[in-house]
């Protein structure tokens, strides 16, 4: 008979990927957006970027 599977067992099967060298957390990604003002008048633009976060720098990226 096949071994009953909870969450607890299918969250902890989806932790691999890319590790912080620092805390050994894995790396979750984020898109950053920054509103940056154009050279015309009263227009924006807008620069994405894709981050890693990790507990070292979670601070400083959702700042």
């Amino acid at each position: 008979m096949a071994k009953k599977q909870d969450f607890a067992s299918k969250t902890q099967k989806g932790k691999h990927g890319k590790t912080c060298p620092v805390c050994g957390e894995v790396f979750t990604y984020v898109k950053k957006v920054n509103m940056l003002p154009s050279q015309k008048e009263g227009a924006y633009g807008f620069a994405e970027k894709i981050v890693a976060v990790c507990k070292c720098n979670e601070k400083e990226v959702y700042a």
